[in-house]
């Protein structure tokens, strides 16, 4: 495992080892995430702009339509898994 170094100026420099795995070159932009254990960076993924008349329909449920405390059940599920699984 590889260590690293927090400068005064707050910068750290990544292993090389770690950012030729990942394919991180210079100007890759990272997303800082706090988590309960320390920290996580991820690439940005950038995505071309999108009016909702282009993407209107692309997704089609058949079925019972869902009731918003269906709904917010549901993201509650998937953020407590994701929880005990350390993520956030």
């Amino acid at each position: 495992m590889a260590t690293t170094r927090v400068s005064s100026k707050g910068q750290v420099v990544l292993p090389l080892e770690v950012r030729t795995r990942k394919k991180w070159g210079p100007g890759t932009t990272l997303i800082v995430e706090e988590t309960r254990d320390g920290v996580l960076l991820r690439r940005e993924k950038h995505f071309p702009p999108t009016t909702f008349e282009e993407v209107e329909g692309i997704l089609q449920y058949k079925g019972k339509p869902k009731t918003i405390e269906e709904m917010d059940e549901a993201i509650a599920k998937g953020v407590r898994e994701r929880h005990a699984r350390g993520r956030y």
